[in-house]
């Protein structure tokens, strides 16, 4: 769903026309900053979400998959570090994540009615009671 101006209420409200069963929040700077919007959204509309940094979980999202934030800052230090140390961008190497955490939020999932299978509960790295 594209978002126009922040224009978070007019998205959701077309997700809820469309019935959608649950939504993805793709990471970005934007999405990032108004976090906290998007996660009372979903709640609001009872959309369980998943989001991609563990900090979406921590304000009360349901689930998030993905990198490391403060290891993908530490990566980003190194690149500057290597950059003021005269290293020509076009030569360092573009590099993904190598560690994934899968963070879940309990409390947000009793709130939607949904029960969170023990097998994915064992490989959570983070949960909220």
């Amino acid at each position: 769903m594209e978002v126009r101006d922040g224009d978070y209420d007019s998205a959701f409200a077309a997700i809820a026309a469309k019935r959608a069963d649950a939504l993805f929040v793709l990471g970005s700077p934007i999405l990032n900053r108004d976090r906290k919007r998007i996660i009372a959204l979903a709640a609001k509309h009872r959309l369980p979400a998943i989001y991609e940094w563990r900090e979406h979980v921590e304000e009360g999202g349901l689930m998030a998959y993905g990198g490391e934030i403060s290891a993908l800052y530490r990566t980003v230090a190194t690149y500057v570090d290597r950059l003021f140390k005269g290293a020509n961008p076009a030569d360092l190497p573009v590099e993904q994540p190598t560690t994934f955490l899968l963070a879940i939020n309990l409390k947000t999932a009793k709130v939607l009615g949904i029960t969170i299978p023990q097998s994915i509960l064992v490989r959570a790295d983070h949960v909220i009671q």
